[in-house]
């Protein structure tokens, strides 16, 4: 995301500096701008995405750098940015990435008052930052409750030359289906809240009705042995994170049916990924997805094995119109229009130079 945010940055005339977590400390200069990696420890089993930690050096950082404009991809570990910003009067803006109110109340439970922590935690970025950006209207539905206005509803965009349906290979699914009819494929983290348990139980009940079908689950997490355990006799293949997008590209769209079952998803950046390549996409019918995957571009349905399993078989005797929709749906997103918002979010105008500075916790 933040790539193609600078680029869009650097070609609308701006200076764009980006600090994000590396390996270890360093400084390069790239075609938008300069990057500034600070050392940060990997999250284990996320596919090797890493997190700042310490939100001074980043302060020392922009100290330094001195933006005219800060923009911030995590709300959590970097909050404080925005009270940094607010001090030295630098316009700032933060993404809200996640659902905070759903994340809590699933990992949490009903026992602890989730709502009211999620509540107070969302008030204080708001006050703490001039604008907070959600990418879906289901992501902003906890800052609406709470009269927060400042709040910009930003969609982001896709990659449209690289999530092309011209990446369809039928030798490539020929080799990932195994003789199977039907190539579901998901790319997800297998982590909890991305709900992966639902599946291999999705798969079963597919071939429990006759269905000749294979899963090829892309991604990596947590709970990836689990997932692999459930998958053990059925016709399901673990294939790991895939670090290259080309070839993340070339299996989405050599799919039938991509399926992303996540409830808590606030965009579903990958459903979209799928739809660009021509691939319909069956998702959970909670969350943001059912905002984006609309008409015959796909299904939405409850995150239920049964219901999912039916929706796959509907979107799957779709073929060629289901196929032609996800494209054009997709088509409705693109970094152009990202940019542009962002840009408009940020009060700048094309041929205003500016200093931004972009900062991503994770990476």
């Amino acid at each position: 995301m933040m790539r193609h945010l600078a680029d869009g940055y650097a070609a609308a005339g701006h200076e764009v500096v980006a600090v994000v977590p590396g390996e270890r400390n360093a400084t390069r200069a790239t075609s938008y701008g300069r990057v500034i990696e600070i050392a940060a420890p990997t999250i284990p089993s996320t596919g090797g995405y890493r997190l700042i930690t310490k939100w001074r050096i980043v302060e020392d950082l922009l100290a330094v750098v001195a933006p005219d404009r800060v923009e911030v991809s995590d709300r959590l570990t970097l909050a404080r940015i925005g009270q940094w910003a607010a001090r030295r009067k630098v316009a700032s803006a933060v993404f809200s990435h996640e659902r905070l109110d759903a994340l809590l109340q699933f990992h949490l439970g009903r026992a602890v008052p989730t709502k009211q922590i999620a509540d107070h935690w969302n008030r204080k970025l708001a006050a703490s930052f001039d604008t907070v950006v959600c990418t879906t209207q289901w992501a902003a539905e906890e800052f609406v409750r709470l009269g927060v206005e400042n709040l910009a509803h930003v969609p982001l965009g896709i990659d449209l030359e690289t999530f092309h349906p011209r990446r369809r290979d039928l030798r490539l699914r020929a080799e990932l289906a195994r003789g199977a009819d039907v190539l579901i494929v998901t790319a997800v983290r297998l982590s909890p809240e991305k709900r992966p348990d639902l599946l291999v139980p999705m798969v079963e009940e597919l071939v429990k009705r006759g269905a000749s079908v294979r899963m090829v689950v892309c991604g990596d997490g947590s709970v990836r042995d689990m997932v692999a355990e459930q998958a053990e006799g059925n016709p399901v293949t673990m294939a790991g994170f895939v670090t290259d997008r080309a070839q993340l590209a070339s299996v989405l769209a050599s799919a039938d049916v991509v399926v992303a079952p996540g409830p808590y998803e606030t965009f579903g950046l990958a459903a979209l990924e799928a739809m660009a390549c021509g691939t319909p996409v069956v998702a959970s019918d909670r969350g943001a997805l059912p905002e984006l995957v609309v008409g015959e571009s796909g299904r939405t349905a409850p995150s239920d094995p049964v219901a999912m399993a039916e929706a796959v078989l509907e979107v799957a005797a779709a073929g060629p119109v289901a196929r032609r929709a996800a494209r054009r749906r997709a088509q409705d997103f693109s970094w152009s229009d990202t940019v542009e918002g962002m840009l408009a979010v940020h009060g700048l105008q094309t041929g205003a130079r500016r200093r931004l500075s972009l900062e991503a916790t994770r990476s």
